[in-house]
């Protein structure tokens, strides 16, 4: 893949960027409504298709939390047409590299040094590169080593992309704007804490030591003298992405091992950590064929309010959705009703949300689920389709849930949907008190 010899850093420069694809896509769209003109029948297949290489093109060379973006949304298969989903899933490891130049001038920038100085073996060349930074293989003292560095003006410059990308979020995606506003909010704090090197070199160091009891899980050690708020060294370790280990056929032991391995690591840190890696996109693990799994990436951490954690699980034990008062209240507490809600809003959120709590929490009925029941998931994806039709959301004057709940939901769809591309049969482990009173 091509190197990128350049980052735009400056407000003008990166607006200028978002100026030309909006130019782009409105391009795209004439082209589209022109050919309508003589085929009425035609799709929009190939206007979707169009539109997502141009975005995809025009945010990888701005990096930063623009590619960012589109990396969380390709986690979600139903929210995109395919043809944004397929595109954007580049984002994870495969983005455009910075060039060896820019790569040596940030150790110059924070360690005085450059890479070889600090070093016995570093190559230039990135061996991946998604949306904030890349990563380099080193050696230093025999061990094999992973050096993350961060794009320049990343940390800077998301308040300002944020706010680009708002419009073409809603004007593509039909979202609406309130929850738009909501969700840009708390994927700023998260995107700044993820560019502080220094809190995932600490966040990474505690929860692995807190997790080291799950059987199945590999976890690099980090080096703190070989680290900055820029970049990040630990141990390199071996591993498929998901799409390459999938390519090697492993066998359904394999495929149930990881999956419970992977449900226990998130369960443990969600019911007795109280925080959690929520980002659980297939860039974040390597799969090994004894069916180890190495976790990477710390940088995103959602620390999960006790308030908010009491009313969120307490949903999924069915005992508390047989009782409607309690489950009225819940509603409240999580905003997913408002006191002025009228009526009719009133019973049409919480029949949506009560239906969308059945399904969900679906695989917590069952000792054991299967993830690679494609029907459950056409079902998810289904019942998803038919929210963004509901006028009442898309017009509602206030978002609809705790802002805590994005990055909560996004760990477990992002959980999810690896599970189900596994098709992995998993144990449903989980606290006692989720459990219904009666079987």
């Amino acid at each position: 893949m091509k190197s990128q010899q350049s980052i735009p850093t400056s407000k003008v420069a990166r607006a200028t960027q978002f100026v030309k694809t909006g130019v782009k896509i409105g391009g795209n769209y004439l082209k589209h409504n022109v050919k309508k003109l003589v085929n009425p029948d035609l799709s929009r297949d190939e206007l979707h298709e169009d539109n997502a290489v141009d975005i995809y093109e025009s945010l990888s060379q701005l990096k930063g939390s623009a590619l960012k973006v589109a990396q969380m949304l390709s986690m979600d298969r139903n929210l995109l047409p395919r043809q944004y989903s397929e595109r954007f899933q580049l984002s994870q490891y495969s983005a455009p590299p910075l060039s060896a130049p820019l790569v040596v001038k940030t150790f110059q920038k924070f360690f005085g040094k450059s890479p070889s100085a600090l070093y016995d073996t570093f190559d230039v060349e990135a061996t991946a590169a998604a949306s904030i930074g890349q990563v380099h293989r080193a050696t230093k003292d025999g061990k094999n080593l992973a050096v993350k560095v961060q794009y320049p003006g990343v940390a800077d410059s998301i308040s300002s992309d944020l706010k680009m990308v708002k419009p073409m979020a809603k004007t593509l995606f039909g979202l609406n704007e309130k929850d738009v506003d909501r969700y840009t909010a708390e994927v700023e704090l998260r995107l700044l804490e993820e560019t502080d090197y220094e809190l995932e070199l600490r966040r990474g160091g505690e929860i692995t030591q807190a997790c080291a009891h799950i059987d199945g899980l590999v976890f690099p050690i980090y080096y703190p003298e070989l680290s900055a708020r820029r970049i990040l060294t630990m141990d390199w370790l071996e591993g498929k992405h998901l799409s390459d280990f999938l390519a090697t056929n492993p066998s359904q032991e394999i495929r149930n091992r990881i999956g419970q391995t992977l449900w226990d690591f998130y369960d443990y840190q969600i019911h007795t950590l109280r925080q959690v890696h929520a980002d659980p996109h297939p860039g974040n693990f390597l799969l090994r064929p004894d069916g180890t799994t190495g976790v990477i990436d710390f940088g995103c951490i959602k620390d999960i309010p006790t308030f908010y954690y009491d009313n969120y699980f307490a949903l999924i034990n069915p005992d508390t959705v047989a009782d409607r008062e309690r489950t009225e209240q819940i509603f409240y507490n999580l905003e997913f009703l408002y006191p002025s809600d009228s009526d009719h809003e009133k019973q049409l959120f919480s029949g949506l949300f009560i239906q969308m709590i059945h399904l969900l929490g679906r695989p917590f009925k069952e000792e054991t689920f299967d993830f690679g029941n494609d029907a459950y998931f056409q079902e998810v994806y289904a019942f998803a389709d038919q929210l963004q039709r509901v006028e009442e959301i898309r017009k509602s004057k206030v978002a609809r849930g705790s802002q805590h709940g994005l990055y909560v939901n996004r760990t477990y769809f992002g959980l999810y949907s690896i599970l189900n591309e596994l098709k992995a049969v998993v144990t449903t482990n989980r606290p006692d008190w989720l459990r219904p009173s009666r079987g």
